[in-house]
């Protein structure tokens, strides 16, 4: 798979990544608190996910960070086992990072 990277794609998708961490780590203390989460398993995956977006946005520049960002769309969306609410916005970060992509490449003329 050939993936031209644009810099407008790479700031698209790393402000999608970036807010995504926030929520991601957000999500911690939510299972912990609210869902009754252990907290090893909580921080593990809702903190462990954030900081994997922020290394992910900063690879950007490379084409199999899309791969990985594809794959923490995947991850963000089953921390609904955690936190159901995150079903919901996991699917909508995957929209936004799917839209990122597309949008950046036609507003860039790349095929």
């Amino acid at each position: 798979m050939n993936i031209t990277v644009t810099p407008g794609m790479r700031r698209l998708c790393a402000s999608v990544l970036g807010m995504e961490a926030i929520v991601l780590g957000l999500v911690t203390p939510v299972a912990i608190m609210v869902n009754k989460v252990e907290p090893a398993i909580a921080v593990t995956v809702g903190l462990g996910l954030a900081v994997l977006c922020v290394v992910v946005a900063g690879l950007l520049k490379r084409p199999f960070a899309y791969v990985a960002g594809s794959v923490l769309q995947v991850l963000a969306i089953a921390t609904g086992f955690l936190v159901p609410i995150m079903f919901f916005l996991g699917v909508i970060f995957a929209a936004l990072w799917i839209t990122a992509i597309f949008v950046a490449r036609r507003v860039e003329g790349v095929t």
